[in-house]
Formats: C-alpha cells, structure tokens, sequence
C-alpha cells in the first residue's frame, strides 16, 4: 500500500478504528452509482451512510437535467442518458474540487494486479469475446464464453474486505479537463459497481490534495466517514457541495477564543437545509441557504436528500437590505441583533457603504444615542436601507390547548406573546420571523 493511499485512509477512515469496525463501515459504503427502475434520474442508496456522496451528486445531477438539458422530461432518462448525466456530473464535481493550479485525479482498482489476480480465479482459460451486456470489442481471458475478464474481476471483488481492496486501488492524473471528461467516461462501467461511490470519493479527495483538506478541516484528526455510525462529515458535503472542505455553513469566517473558524465564502450553486438549524444546533448561512438554482440537500440527524424546483423565483438574487443583513449577521455569530460599535466600520466597508472615520464616529453617535456600545441591527437597516423596511405580515392562530401538529418555529417574539396567549402559533409571510430586537 502507498503512503498516498495509507493518507487518504486515515483521511477519510481514520487511524483509531479496528480493522473489523473498518470492514463494517467499509461494507455500508461499497456500492455504486445505480439508477432506480422506477425513476430513471433517480440515484438509489442500499445502506446508511454514503448519502454524503450519492446526495450531492444526485443534486448536480438533477441541476444538469433541469437547467441545461433540452429533454422534455426530467423523469424518464434512457440508459445512454443516464451515462452522459451521470459522467458529466462526476465531471463538474471534480473541477469544482480541483486548484487552478492542480490536476484531476481518478481512482481506479481494476487494472495491473486486479486484472492478474482475476484471470488466476478464471482456472484454465480460453480466448473469445465477451458476450455480456456491457459488450466488450477486445477477446479476453475467461472460464466461459458468457464472461470476460471484466465480469470475472466484477465478481472477484465481491469478497475483497476492507485491507485487500485498498491494497489493489490506483490513481491516475490528469492534466486537462477533456482528458479528465474521456477518463471519466471510458470508467462509466466502474462507476455502478460495488465500489463506484468509495472510488468517486477518492478522485475528489486527491484532486483537492490531502493537504487542502487538512488545511479546511478543524479538526484534522476527525476522518471524513464516521468509523461508528458511518455517516459522511460536514467537511464531506460541504467539499462536494463546493469544493472547499470546510467544516462550517455560516457565511464567511469567524473567529472564536483566537482561532479562525472557516466559512462559505460564496454562492453556491447547490445549496443546503439542516434540521439542526431547526433544533438550534448550527445556523446555515444565506451562501447555502440561497444558491444560485433551486436545488438544496437536505439533512437530518442521521440521512441526506434532495429537495429540487424547477421555478427560478425560489432563488431570486437578494435585495440589498437582505444582503446588509447577510453581512451585519456575519459580524454577530451568536444572532443577537446587534453588534459592537466597533465593527460598525467592517461592516460599513463590506457593504461598500462611506466608511471615512468621522462619518463612522458620526453614526455610532446615531445610531447609539444611549453610548452603549451597541448597533442594533433594525435602526443600522433603517438608516442605510430605508426602502427596504416595511411591515412584516403573518398570521396568528391561537388555540385553547397545545396541537403538536401544529407547532411552528420557536422564537423570541413567539415566546414573548405567549405569556399572553399560551397557545399561539404564527405563520409568517416572509422566509426570516420579524425580531424583537
């Protein structure tokens, strides 16, 4: 096994597990890229766990489908289709993940040794063509005329463990994106077998370098699958998602206690949902949260999948005031409302608003009559974005004992009216519950 190959390993698998605790998760992700009988755009998932991989690429699958094919319709997807989506889509996936600087890697098993060690399995072999249906135009080695060395590997692998299968993997690089396009299509086949989702995984991993990904992480010891319940990390969806393994969704970086926890720094084409945000676990920023087609992932605590429109409107750019909010709420983390006077100045700068300091000093004075060392996000709006403040429309129901089919969000202002009405629920008109602040 190659130093590459033993640090993408303990990258994506850890050091700390057993080797039978690896074999286990090992098997929850040994599938392919399989297409549902009933859905012909649809991916299908057989064990938990490499939702972190199938979700995303299901997701810029359906983006490539939606809004850049011709097809009449996106349900029905012919065998040839389904090649070119998915190809295409690995593809993008793979340049998104890829420096400007660097090359594309794909990661392979059956070739040099693989292909050896299956012809040994094949006992004593004859010549012919294969006759399967992949339809293979060169003879091959074989037990019998049904199947080629191709079949006989396919089956040969079906009892390779965690160790063996890893100790047969290879990469090979490449320089241009048409060379990685030809690439990419000529292992199409390799794709759906058992092992195409873990060796699409390892592609993006060393096109974006061990290292990249370390840099990213937080915490560089915490493997990309979990070797317990074999679930794909944030730091996972968030590369395939974006190309940067970053371990956070909030807009941006912050900084906590001295270290610089990273972000998302723009826009993403994808974007991502989290019932953690609903359980007040993470707050997702606006990069995610709003991306350019209505395409997102969707997670819960323990499973990924995909909510998708075709309506554009979902994703319409952000006014001007949701932007000075966006920006205003990267400098408060912990959503308070308000921020220290003294960021006033970045946050002005970020907005491309005046910023010259006795036009800073002047609205700290005015927008803090009181001196308290506070910017209240309402007045800051206000005061630079005056168009955009209006009334926010809802509406209230409110019952005479508590319906758990009907809770609605838990927020501060709901809390306060509930000291009245014990059992109010409220249904905004607009994405953000006005604040009391």
């Amino acid at each position: 096994m190659s130093e590459v190959t033993k640090e993408l390993l303990e990258l994506v698998w850890g050091t700390k597990s057993s080797p039978g605790l690896s074999d286990t998760i090992f098997c929850r992700w040994t599938q392919g890229f399989v297409f549902s009988e009933s859905e012909g755009s649809a991916l299908e998932q057989f064990e938990g766990g490499p939702c972190a991989v199938i979700a995303p690429v299901q997701a810029f699958l359906l983006k490539k489908l939606l809004f850049s094919s011709e097809k009449s319709s996106w349900r029905d997807c012919s065998e040839e289709e389904q090649k070119e989506l998915l190809c295409h889509t690995l593809c993008d996936i793979l340049e998104s993940a890829c420096d400007s600087s660097g090359s594309y890697c794909l990661v392979s098993w059956l070739r040099g040794r693989t292909a050896e060690e299956a012809a040994s399995i094949a006992g004593s072999p004859a010549q012919s063509s294969c006759q399967a249906e992949h339809s293979c135009k060169i003879p091959f080695y074989f037990m019998n005329a049904e199947k080629c060395l191709l079949c006989i590997a396919a089956l040969a692998v079906e009892e390779l463990g965690f160790e063996r299968f890893h100790a047969l993997i290879q990469k090979r690089s490449f320089r241009t994106v048409s060379e990685l396009k030809d690439a990419v299509l000529d292992q199409y086949s390799m794709w759906g077998n058992k092992f195409g989702v873990l060796l699409f995984l390892y592609s993006v991993l060393l096109t974006k370098g061990i290292e990249n990904i370390k840099n990213s992480i937080e915490d560089a010891n915490e493997p990309l699958i979990d070797p317990v319940y074999g679930h794909g990390s944030q730091s996972l969806i968030n590369l395939l998602l974006t190309g940067h393994a970053v371990s956070n969704v909030w807009d941006g970086d912050r900084e906590c206690s001295g270290m610089q926890l990273l972000g998302i720094h723009e826009q993403a084409a994808v974007g991502f949902l989290t019932l953690m945000e609903a359980l007040r676990y993470c707050k997702v920023g606006s990069y995610l949260k709003s991306p350019k087609f209505p395409i997102w992932i969707v997670g819960s605590e323990t499973h990924l999948t995909v909510f998708f429109a075709k309506d554009m409107a979902l994703v319409a750019p952000e006014a001007p005031s949701e932007q000075a909010r966006r920006v205003f709420q990267t400098y408060d983390p912990e959503d308070n409302g308000f921020i220290a006077d003294s960021l006033l100045e970045d946050v002005m700068k970020a907005l491309d608003l005046v910023s010259d300091p006795e036009y800073i000093n002047l609205m700290k004075n005015k927008l803090d009559p009181e001196g308290l060392g506070i910017i209240l996000l309402g007045p800051f709006l206000q005061e630079f974005f005056p168009d955009q403040v209006m009334y926010v429309e809802g509406t209230a129901v409110v019952m005479g004992f508590e319906d758990p089919m009907l809770q609605t969000d838990d927020t501060p202002i709901k809390r306060c009216l509930q000291t009245k009405w014990p059992y109010i629920e409220l249904l905004w008109t607009t994405e953000r519950s006005p604040s009391l602040n």
